[in-house]
């Protein structure tokens, strides 16, 4: 049967992931009425100043059968000297067709608009849920964590996109982990130096805070593959809510003489609620609150970022070293930690500190080969004292196509796009 595409159907595209793999598979959809906002130009900061998006849905026999949505994200482009949009949230049934016609649309689309290559998945922007699995299908995902089935990732390399960007994610098993393992004597001497504070980011002052994580954000990715800076308006968007979920102890933030110098973003990990739910309650839905900490288990690392000129100083070290502490004595059972380059050595030995195991590393490719952003998952135990870290990695896939004279356009799985041949980035 032929394929229906519609354009900004927005009930079929919130609807596209459960019709596709089922309401037991480990969907992780932004909730419903989170996802409206986030596409309303209106409403989303991004789309209104900085960016222009849409999305196709494919249905076949009255059913929807998938889901693809196309971004273009001008103040990147702008800053990096480029012609790139982008892919997210694609989603469907497996079966070739109806992925490849999804591509195809969203690359028409983005090629009218005036593009010259696609990555993707970006869920929206760097700062937010980005790759395709391509490993540790069985985990579920955390909070702000995407997942997808096998044959996405396979749809994608069949259709000439390769991979670029490995990342990672982590899941950290905090109940025998003792957090002093973190601090060396850097991070020893900051804890005794007065100037130094260390305050937990909590519902009282959490707008201004959340502001000055805005700021330190900024500084601390400046120098990191795609990034672009953040104004206040996007940041605090997406953190609406926030208050009726956060965990007082969870979060903190770095003051050095007054001044913000890093942060440490945290908070408990309500997939498996949201999950049953449909995906269709609001942040403040009652039994989402503080109060009802008692019955998680998990909690997710959003984000956490040190100023530049405090780098190598122990900060990141006192600041989840608080966290874990915090939540050890709350009852918390597992960590799970956002995505990690291959190349951001710190993060990764700061991982495999508390995993008490080596973290594996993906090969290099060749170079000229763009490649997706790659995050098998690792099946990492701990030793003596230290957590098991299980790298839940699962992400990181960003799939680019770029100009190539002489490919088939059809090379690209996008209509007006070539086959990519074009380094990939590091952080």
């Amino acid at each position: 049967m032929s394929l229906d595409i519609r354009r900004e159907d927005f009930a079929a595209f919130f609807e596209a992931p459960f019709a596709c793999y089922g309401r037991d598979a480990y969907v992780a959809s932004p909730l419903k009425r989170d996802l409206k906002r986030s596409l309303d130009p209106r409403q989303n900061p991004l789309f209104r100043d900085f960016a222009r998006r849409t999305w196709f849905t494919a249905h076949r026999n009255g059913r929807v059968v998938g889901r693809i949505l196309a971004h273009i994200h001008d103040a990147s482009n702008l800053k990096y000297g480029q012609k790139r949009g982008y892919f997210g949230m694609l989603d469907c049934v497996d079966e070739a067709d109806v992925g490849r016609t999804l591509l195809d649309e969203a690359g028409r689309w983005l090629r009218d608009a005036g593009c010259d290559e696609i990555a993707g998945g970006f869920n929206l922007t760097i700062t937010q849920m980005i790759g395709i699995v391509t490993d540790g299908f069985e985990h579920r995902p955390y909070i702000y964590q995407d997942w997808s089935p096998p044959h996405v990732a396979t749809l994608l390399e069949s259709a000439g996109f390769e991979r670029y960007y490995p990342m990672r994610t982590f899941e950290i098993d905090v109940r025998n982990l003792d957090p002093d393992v973190l601090l060396g004597k850097t991070s020893r001497a900051l804890l005794q130096d007065p100037e130094w504070r260390f305050v937990p980011i909590g519902r009282r002052g959490l707008t201004a805070k959340l502001k000055e994580a805005c700021v330190v954000l900024n500084d601390g990715f400046a120098e990191n593959a795609m990034f672009v800076p953040l104004t206040e308006d996007e940041f605090l968007f997406p953190c609406e809510g926030m208050t009726a979920i956060i965990d007082e102890r969870l979060s903190w933030i770095a003051y050095h003489r007054g001044e913000p110098a890093g942060v440490y973003l945290c908070i408990p990990d309500l997939t498996p609620f949201f999950h049953a739910t449909g995906y269709r309650f609001r942040m403040t839905t009652p039994g989402t609150s503080g109060s009802s900490s008692g019955t998680r288990s998990r909690a997710a690392v959003i984000f956490y970022s040190v100023r530049h000129a405090y780098h190598g100083r122990g900060v990141n070290s006192v600041l989840l070293h608080h966290s874990l502490q915090a939540m050890r004595e709350r009852g918390y059972t597992h960590l799970g930690v956002s995505w990690i380059s291959d190349t951001n050595a710190a993060s990764l030995r700061q991982m495999e500190k508390l995993a008490g195991a080596a973290v594996a590393s993906i090969a290099p490719l060749p170079e000229g080969a763009r490649v997706i952003l790659d995050t098998g998952r690792l099946d990492a135990r701990g030793r003596g004292g230290c957590a098991s870290a299980e790298p839940a990695q699962r992400s990181a896939v960003a799939l680019a196509a770029s100009r190539q004279p002489g490919r088939a356009l059809r090379r690209s799985g996008c209509a007006g796009f070539p086959r990519a041949m074009r380094r990939g980035g590091t952080t």
